[in-house]
């Protein structure tokens, strides 16, 4: 056998434990194998809140994770993304019935944008002002809740369902509600890179300004 065979058979690959944030209770969300651990940063894991809380009536919720860490023989993982299944959704809708939703992105008390996809299910047929009037019930309250909360903060009601049933306690006065639920929340930067933006916007800016001052 050659040297390099031999050498290559003595670095091999590695599993590691791919575990959840503190938010999560580091549960284990799996195992990924690679040769170096830097090879197994930015990776995603996905399970279902069922799974993580040995809940099956929550297996409609899915969540994703993504790897940005590596120790000896575990991986460490950050939230990235809440979603409901689309059959589970697609359940919820009725015919006769309104179904209004909304997307909106916010931003965390710790400078995290977020986009979030709120949705009600109306018990019949919603008028259009009526409809309007219960988005603009879910922009404001999603907006105060994140002005209000860090991300895990924020993370944590939707998961929770708190931020929904905020929605529904106040939307419902408007027109009867069956439902309200998120059925997205996806973490779109993180406090860094929203800050290397601005400083983006801001050197854009002062260049508009300058050549502006030139003419």
């Amino acid at each position: 056998m050659s040297e390099r065979s031999v050498s290559r058979q003595r670095q091999g690959k590695r599993w590691y434990t791919v575990l959840a944030p503190e938010q999560f209770d580091r549960a284990e969300l799996g195992e990924t194998i690679a040769e170096e651990p830097n090879q197994v940063v930015g990776r995603t894991v996905e399970t279902t809140l069922g799974e993580l809380t040995d809940d099956q009536s929550q297996n409609n919720t899915k969540l994703k994770f993504k790897i940005t860490d590596v120790g000896s023989d575990s991986a460490y993982t950050e939230f990235v993304e809440h979603e409901l299944a689309r059959d589970y959704l697609r359940s919820l809708v009725r015919r006769g019935a309104s179904k209004v939703d909304a997307v909106l992105t916010v931003r965390t008390t710790d400078d995290y944008r977020v986009r979030l996809q709120p949705v009600a299910f109306t018990t019949k047929k919603a008028d259009r002002s009526q409809e309007q009037a219960i988005r603009s019930v879910m922009t404001d309250i999603v907006q105060e809740a994140a002005s209000d909360r860090t991300f895990e903060g924020l993370v944590d009601s939707v998961v929770e369902g708190r931020l929904s049933s905020a929605i529904y306690g106040e939307a419902k006065t408007i027109y009867p509600l069956r439902r309200v639920e998120v059925q997205k929340l996806s973490l779109e930067a993180r406090p860094e890179e929203v800050a290397a933006e601005e400083e983006t916007a801001v050197d854009v800016d002062e260049e508009d300004v300058a050549v502006e001052s030139d003419e």
